[in-house]
């Protein structure tokens, strides 16, 4: 029987990651996107998870950042030559922590601003405002306001609207829920499995939620240190009991650990020794 390897829509090898020429971030880190999956990557604060983020789009030379080593591979694709522009016409969009909207422009006009991705495309699709719309009635409502009077959810809807505009092939999201109600983040959860779902856009999730992240995802990665320290199906990660136990909250039986018991986490972790 002749196995073939999934399609990958993104293909990250042994990357090494440098800070201002001094400070290393990131340590060999591999990871894939099957076409038509979503992937999370979860890791504590400062794991590398946001820089993983920003070397897969190209943004790293924007915060004194160098990919030292490695390679990215963005459908098929060696990014290495492409600036951050040239990826999202080709269908890779990023939507970054802290929404990043245009404050003093309308809903409407953000989305227009986000139309450049479409340029330059072969066969680009028109804008599909209607698309976001059906997604997000909220920016519907709110189409004539002012972005900035958003509250953080609706701006984080709007976030993902126009990162929807581009009709991209794979969507980099981080940390989708930072700041928001657990009511509108499982309904932005809600929208990113059906966006996933419906028009089969591949995600890579960064989220610090490691319980919704999972209950959205195919297949998931955890990092600590600049790293990978285990991978599996979203199912293998829910229940394994190093994961309920330092990222769920919760030990093998489900109950809720207390500080005394996981304060000493990183000594313990049976990946890491």
């Amino acid at each position: 029987m002749n196995l073939h390897p999934p399609d990958l829509v993104l293909e990250v090898n042994n990357i090494e990651v440098v800070y201002n020429k001094s400070v290393q971030s990131l340590r060999g880190l591999s990871l894939a996107v099957p076409r038509g999956q979503i992937v999370a990557l979860l890791g504590s604060n400062g794991a590398g998870k946001s820089t993983t983020l920003k070397a897969i789009s190209r943004l790293l030379e924007l915060e004194d950042g160098t990919l030292e080593a490695g390679r990215i591979a963005f459908d098929g694709q060696d990014t290495a030559q492409l600036a951050p522009q040239q990826l999202v016409r080709r269908g890779l969009s990023h939507v970054m922590e802290g929404r990043r909207v245009f404050e003093d422009l309308t809903v409407e006009d953000n989305l227009v601003a986000s139309t450049y991705a479409l340029s330059g495309r072969a066969g680009a699709p028109k804008p599909d405002f209607d698309l976001v719309y059906d997604y997000f009635p909220r920016l519907h409502e709110r189409r004539r306001g002012l972005a900035g009077y958003l509250s953080g959810g609706e701006q984080q809807m709007l976030a993902i609207g126009r990162a929807l505009i581009a009709q991209p092939t794979l969507m980099l999201l981080d940390e989708p829920s930072l700041g928001l109600s657990p009511k509108l983040t499982e309904d932005i959860f809600s929208i990113i499995a059906r966006i996933n779902a419906e028009r089969g856009t591949s995600m890579l999730l960064v989220e610090q939620n490691a319980t919704v992240a999972l209950a959205v995802a195919h297949s998931g990665y955890i990092m600590e240190n600049g790293k990978i320290v285990i991978d599996g199906s979203a199912e293998r990660l829910a229940n394994d009991p190093d994961v309920r136990e330092f990222y769920l909250g919760t030990g093998g039986s489900g109950e809720a650990k207390s500080f005394r018991d996981i304060k000493h986490y990183k000594r313990r972790k049976r990946w890491l020794s």
